[in-house]
């Protein structure tokens, strides 16, 4: 039976599981599918393009997503953004890692089109949806590149610290703490997440603002010029 491109991605996304971004090898990944290493080259002629591939597979859900439909919930639509996009590269062990290596596909550019395209008709101009786009995909991969490497470390574990003391040295390091919770936990990434959408929201409203005052302005020079 020939090598078919789609299993050879599948069976080093399970590899990459097993084995992790650095113990992923084609040789490995050959002897996995039974074949030699060279019989990778008909489809992918470097390791960088299988990775390539192994990241448009991993990040195919966005491809799927709905479009913006209620201008008015735009909030709640890139938050469920964030919300696929911290699962999908937390469906595979240092999926971060991988899609961080990689470059998009024509699909996901298609996606990010539909995404632009929604936050314009939420008022947003091309430049500020694109900028609120990259900041909120900056800060989920940033926070999934933790969340993963938090869960592999192999470092013994460190003594905890005398809890009095460190509460007496650090008071407002302690404060943060207490209203964030685990940093890499589900309340700190919606936290963060809410930050960045308040920073959008009034990059909107402002643009708002200034569209509203070139109106005025427009209106009254029209009537002027009666």
């Amino acid at each position: 039976m020939a090598l078919e491109k789609g299993t050879i991605v599948a069976t080093a996304l399970r590899l990459l599981d097993d084995v992790g971004l650095d113990g992923l090898t084609l040789r490995r990944l050959a002897a996995e599918l039974g074949v030699q290493a060279p019989a990778l080259y008909w489809h992918f002629k470097n390791k960088q393009q299988l990775l390539d591939a192994m990241a448009a597979e991993l990040m195919s859900g966005h491809k799927s997503r709905p479009r913006l439909t209620e201008p008015g919930k735009w909030r709640e639509w890139v938050a469920d953004y964030a919300h696929t996009d911290r699962a999908m590269l937390n469906s595979y062990r240092d999926g971060a890692r991988l899609v961080a290596g990689t470059r998009p596909s024509p699909e996901l550019f298609a996606a990010v089109e539909r995404v632009v395209a929604g936050l314009e008709s939420a008022g947003f101009t091309a430049g500020d949806a694109m900028r609120g786009l990259s900041t909120v995909a900056g800060y989920v991969a940033g926070f999934v590149l933790e969340e993963q490497a938090d869960r592999t470390r192999t470092d013994p574990e460190h003594a905890m610290p005398d809890m009095e003391e460190f509460q007496a040295a650090y008071p407002r390091l302690m404060a943060g703490m207490a209203e964030v919770g685990d940093p890499q936990g589900d309340r700190a990434f919606e936290g963060g997440l809410q930050l960045i959408l308040d920073g959008m929201e009034l990059r909107l409203n402002a643009q708002a603002t200034l569209e509203a005052g070139a109106d005025q302005v427009s209106q009254a020079e029209g009537e002027t010029a009666r």
